[in-house]
């Protein structure tokens, strides 16, 4: 995500490397490769140019501090800037009304349907609604089907009317059906195009006005570019949508959608898809989106997945372990397992600063944990867990068992004793104590 135009931005910083100060010149040229870098990535032309030139108009004259140099000046300005694009402050979604009644628009193959899904996982287990899907998409056979897999899936109710092919009585009767059920939030599922017609933008308008949402969400595909934000400015037009979910932003996506779309609609980006599970989905926050674009990675994101996969328990648990160096194979497969519910692990490395840029060309996916998984999965609950000695005969059965060389198995038990030296390194009391004296002094 955005790794072409994190690149090209981080050249056209170059041109100050070595500068004294800011100058026209330096400060011209530097934002010329900065608009480049941004048409590159598919961003609207108009935004672009306006974008250069806000900071070369903040650039200029400029003081540049002493603990600062030009190009670390300018990288701060493009970086406010590039937030302030994006929508400056994290939107929340209105959540009045009761219950809370959520409309989905978008083109059909933008992933409205599951981001409805998705939506409902979110306000469920991260807000602690109760939330129930209505499916309105009426044409396309399988929408149906698939919402009411979904809702099964999570453990969200669905309301869906086989035989009626009218969606604003759909809707109307599905909002009743949730106050019956004593759903608080209600998202209704509509109908898409491939491309907009005055059909669909017709019948969406209809179902607005007949059940005043609380919320109007437009879902587009990333991937889309320039096209994307030419749809949701038609969409707003007849719609006047409340906020946009942006999917397929872990794809081999340039971002101008992201960076384009809130300056030619005026409407927030509220939530951002970033992978297949339904626990993908996350609410945006243009500043951190900004320091991600410019390789300043994305910890506070990054501390927020790991919360949500380990408790503070057992987080305590396995330190405690650690300090005694007595972490297992068992130990191993749970980390890894809570490391894959939180996404691709090159995504999460992104998140580190200064790490995506060495990752770029690496390649590092889950898949790489399959043999590992396999190996600790084909133990017994004695191995697992470090009761009993690996011998040749127990490592040949693994081996055979997970379908892996007894060199992998070799590489794996390795792995396990320098892990376990390392934590014991790292939590003994001296280093403990010198990581204590290291933060006193940064306060």
């Amino acid at each position: 995500m955005f790794d072409n135009l994190s690149d090209k931005l981080e050249r056209a910083f170059k041109v100050l490397k070595g500068h004294g100060k800011i100058s026209e010149l330096n400060v011209a040229e530097t934002t010329k490769e900065i608009r480049k870098a941004l048409l590159d990535a598919d961003v609207n032309y108009k935004v672009a140019k306006t974008f250069t030139d806000t900071v070369k108009e903040k650039a200029l004259g400029q003081n540049v501090l002493t603990s600062l140099t030009p190009g670390q000046l300018l990288i701060k300005i493009t970086h406010d800037e590039l937030a302030n694009l994006m929508g400056g402050e994290m939107q929340e979604i209105n959540m009045k009304g009761s219950p809370t009644v959520i409309l989905m628009s978008g083109l059909q193959g933008s992933g409205k349907t599951t981001l409805s899904g998705k939506l409902a996982y979110y306000l469920k287990n991260k807000k602690g609604k109760s939330p129930m899907m209505v499916a309105c998409d009426v044409y396309r056979p399988a929408a149906i089907t698939q919402l009411t897999v979904l809702g099964e899936q999570i453990g969200v109710p669905v309301y869906s009317e086989l035989e009626n092919k009218n969606p604003v009585d759909i809707a109307r009767n599905g909002i009743k059906a949730a106050k019956d059920k004593g759903c608080n939030v209600v998202i209704i599922d509509t109908a898409g195009r491939l491309a907009v017609d005055e059909q669909m933008m017709a019948e969406i308008v209809a179902i607005k006005y007949a059940i005043n949402p609380s919320e109007i969400l437009f879902v587009v595909d990333a991937m889309t570019g320039q096209d994307a934000v030419n749809t949701a400015k038609t969409f707003n037009d007849r719609l006047d949508f409340d906020g946009v979910i942006l999917t397929k932003l872990d794809g081999d996506t340039r971002g101008g959608a992201a960076l384009s779309i809130k300056t030619v609609v005026n409407k927030p980006i509220k939530f951002v898809g970033t992978g297949e599970k339904m626990d993908a989905l996350e609410p945006f926050y243009p500043a951190r989106m900004a320091d991600r674009i410019l390789g300043m990675g994305d910890i506070v994101s990054l501390v927020e997945r790991v919360q949500d996969q380990i408790s503070e328990e057992e987080a305590d648990a396995m330190t405690k372990k650690m300090m005694k160096g007595e972490l297992t194979f068992a130990d191993m497969l749970s980390q890894i397992n809570q490391v894959m519910k939180m996404g691709n692990i090159k995504e999460l490395a992104s998140m580190l600063p200064g790490v995506g840029k060495q990752l770029k060309n690496v390649d590092i996916s889950n898949e790489k944990f399959k043999p590992v998984i396999a190996i600790i999965q084909s133990m017994t609950p004695d191995e697992r867990n470090c009761k009993v000695k690996l011998d040749t005969r127990r490592k040949s059965r693994i081996a055979k068992g997970s379908g892996t060389t007894p060199t992998q198995m070799n590489d794996l038990i390795a792995s396990l004793d320098n892990a376990k030296k390392q934590a014991k390194m790292m939590t003994s009391p001296q280093n403990m104590r010198n990581m204590e004296n290291m933060m006193n002094r940064k306060r």
